[in-house]
């Protein structure tokens, strides 16, 4: 049986009306070594519909890096992993979808590569027709393209239904200077311009996905997934994680 609908006790006036989360696909691995958690993926629909609750439109992109990080295969071209990646975030995508409405959320999935059984196909004024009606909207597959990561179908996505913040959850708290995992002194920062992004290749973001960001002057907020309630407290304005602008 489906939870009821979430009502919370107060409602906060969030910071953004409409936004697209990129959710990272190891977060849906939880404790596994790969694949899916279903308990990983419950704890991150449930505070999606915290969110949703404050009135917040939501569009979410999912990577598929818990299924795939093919790229450095000898045997497997470029293009052919890409697409490999692209149809892992379609899993990731009906995995969340599935546990959005069991908690009573509406939501529509859009796949950017056709496959009418189980998404719609990406439309960009139909998808702005659901987040005017209130449903959440999955953008799947990436960009339907070989060489474009779903960091940059996230950027993309945002400028098409204009949203006004791309909030990038990922498995870090920010942004560093250098590689926090192999660099103990490196230092966090609180907010960079896109330029700095770019010419001291933080590799927070593709290259692609942070020059769109920059051309359309949508700020792209890395914060933390793992941290239970970060995505709501972004929304509300809470200075965590970083700021790209």
């Amino acid at each position: 049986m489906a939870e009821p609908p979430y009502q919370p006790d107060h409602m906060p006036e969030p910071c953004y009306k409409r936004v697209v989360i990129k959710l990272s696909g190891e977060a849906f691995a939880g404790d596994l070594a790969f694949g899916i958690d279903p308990d990983a993926v419950h704890r991150i629909a449930g505070e999606i519909r915290e969110c949703h609750a404050l009135g917040v439109e939501m569009g979410i992109v999912v990577g598929g890096g818990n299924f795939l990080r093919a790229r450095s295969a000898h045997d497997i071209e470029r293009a052919t992993a890409d697409y490999m990646g692209m149809l892992a975030s379609v899993l990731n995508s009906l995995a969340l979808q599935a546990s959005l409405e069991s908690l009573g959320v509406q939501t529509r999935l859009q796949s950017a590569i056709e496959m009418h059984e189980v998404a719609e196909p990406y439309i960009r004024r139909r998808a702005v027709r659901h987040l005017e009606k209130g449903r959440i909207v999955i953008f799947a597959a990436g960009t339907g393209n070989p060489y474009f990561t779903t960091d940059t179908a996230a950027a993309l996505r945002a400028a098409e239904i204009r949203a006004e913040a791309l909030l990038k959850a990922s498995t870090v708290d920010g942004v560093y200077d250098r590689d926090p995992k192999t660099e103990p002194a490196a230092k966090k920062l609180a907010r960079l311009s896109y330029h700095q992004a770019l010419s001291d290749r933080l590799r927070v973001m593709d290259a692609t996905a942070i020059s769109l960001s920059m051309e359309t002057s949508i700020p792209v907020i890395v914060f933390d997934l793992l941290t239970p309630g970060n995505i709501k407290r972004v929304l509300l304005g809470e200075q965590i994680g970083s700021i790209i602008s």
